[in-house]
């Protein structure tokens, strides 16, 4: 934890940001990304140790760690007043937090407890965090802010034996439109990236072999996770004026567009 710098909240400037699932993979690499910036920020996981790793990957950056589980209503709160408490607003929400839950198992034998985990992290824990931010981004002055929510390439199509993460990611999808909308007279942006295939821990197995529509299996191409990082910092950056609504950043040769 560092207190160096605290961004101006400024729109084009860096500011106060907070990174759910922050302590590995893409939640890690945009707050590096956001923190070498000259961000302030806010990094949130189920983990301590690991935040407090992502933090030490900048250490001249402002930032402070929060242990948080996104489904829980108590720990979603303890984010944002822990936030506003050390840097006094809130100007970015990346809504990243998530899971895949227990893969390669068919519908018929998916637990009703691993749906309703991943259902409660990845749409539960999206709305209660940006509920969260919306309350405050509307009340602070300078009015308004963004949140940038994590979908995936799932928001469109799905993977094999993927029903949960699937329906979550489409699910966000219309999270994202819906606050959008509602965020408008309150100079609140909401706008959605969709990842397919960077290069993290969660990924690690396609570059070995992923299963296909078609049964095979076969390994897929992946991306640098820092090519994510540096689009969610465009988006982030941008004037409240303008709103990048959907992105999509993927590895090139995926097997997505087209038939692979």
């Amino acid at each position: 934890m560092n207190e160096k710098r605290t961004g101006s909240g400024a729109e084009g400037r860096p500011g106060i940001a907070v990174v759910t699932g922050a302590g590995s993979g893409i939640g890690r690499a945009v707050a590096v990304e956001l923190l070498r910036a000259g961000w302030s920020v806010v990094l949130a996981g189920r983990r301590t140790e690991t935040l407090t790793q992502t933090a030490a990957l900048v250490p001249e950056g402002a930032s402070l760690a929060v242990r948080t589980d996104v489904s829980r209503p108590e720990d979603v709160a303890g984010l944002f007043s822990a936030a506003v408490r050390r840097f006094g607003r809130v100007d970015l929400l990346f809504n990243n937090a998530g899971t895949f839950g227990p893969g390669g198992v068919p519908v018929e034998e998916l637990p009703y407890d691993a749906w309703r985990h991943v259902v409660d992290t990845n749409l539960n824990g999206a709305f209660l965090c940006a509920q969260a931010a919306y309350r405050q981004m509307k009340e602070q002055d300078p009015q308004g802010g963004r949140i940038i929510n994590n979908g995936s390439i799932s928001a469109h199509t799905p993977r094999p034996h993927s029903v949960a993460y699937t329906a979550t990611k489409h699910a966000l999808t219309g999270l994202t439109k819906s606050l959008s909308l509602d965020g408008r007279p309150y100079r609140i942006a909401v706008g959605q990236i969709d990842i397919g295939n960077a290069a993290t821990d969660m990924t690690a197995r396609m570059e070995t072999g992923a299963l296909q529509a078609n049964g095979e299996i076969a390994p897929e191409p992946v991306m640098d996770v820092a090519d994510v990082a540096r689009t969610v910092r465009h988006m982030a950056e941008l004037p409240l004026e303008a709103n990048v609504q959907f992105a999509t950043v993927l590895a090139t040769t995926m097997p997505y567009v087209g038939r692979g």
